[in-house]
């Protein structure tokens, strides 16, 4: 229940009612919580979720043209909720923020890629490519720390909770 929790906070948060940072957002740690907490059977839900929350953006919320280039971010999305599942059996800090900075890396990687080679804005050469690379850079800070806070918050709020449930245990049964 809490990973599907998780995802709904995660496409809420980019909607425009609820202001943040660019790319601070909770999306990475959403899919790789769930991918290492959900149901293996239920990984299409938070991939369609976010798909949608992409589309609508894009559409009524942004008014931007619709592009190939968001199937390259739900490619990604995939590709994160796989990495997460991958922690599902040991998902040690180590691990798990090592997920946390590999999905922030292969966001940046790829999103700009995909922009660069989608849209006009840069020039097809290596030098508009790394100059694409060069205007994320800014993008890239808050999105890498962004996913780093979130995946500790979500990956750590179940343990805080379990470890509180322990310490506030009654000490024992008055007998009758």
């Amino acid at each position: 229940m809490l990973a599907y929790l998780f995802v709904i906070f995660a496409v809420v948060a980019r909607m425009p009612f609820m202001p943040h940072p660019w790319n601070f957002t909770p999306v990475a740690a959403a899919l790789l919580y769930f991918g290492a907490r959900g149901p293996k059977r239920q990984l299409w839900v938070p991939f369609a979720l976010l798909a949608v929350s992409d589309v609508i953006l894009t559409k009524f919320v942004y008014s931007y043209a619709f592009s190939w280039d968001h199937f390259v971010t739900w490619a990604w999305y995939a590709a994160i909720l796989f990495l997460g599942s991958q922690l599902r059996e040991n998902s040690g800090w180590l691990r798990v923020g090592g997920a946390s900075l590999a999905s922030s890396v292969s966001f940046f990687v790829v999103s700009n890629f995909a922009v660069w080679a989608c849209w006009n804005m840069y020039p097809k050469t290596l030098s508009g490519l790394m100059t694409c690379y060069a205007a994320g850079v800014p993008f890239f800070r808050r999105g890498i720390a962004g996913d780093m806070l979130f995946t500790v918050a979500l990956f750590g709020l179940p343990i805080l909770a379990a470890a509180l449930a322990r310490t506030h245990k009654p000490s024992g049964v008055a007998a009758a």
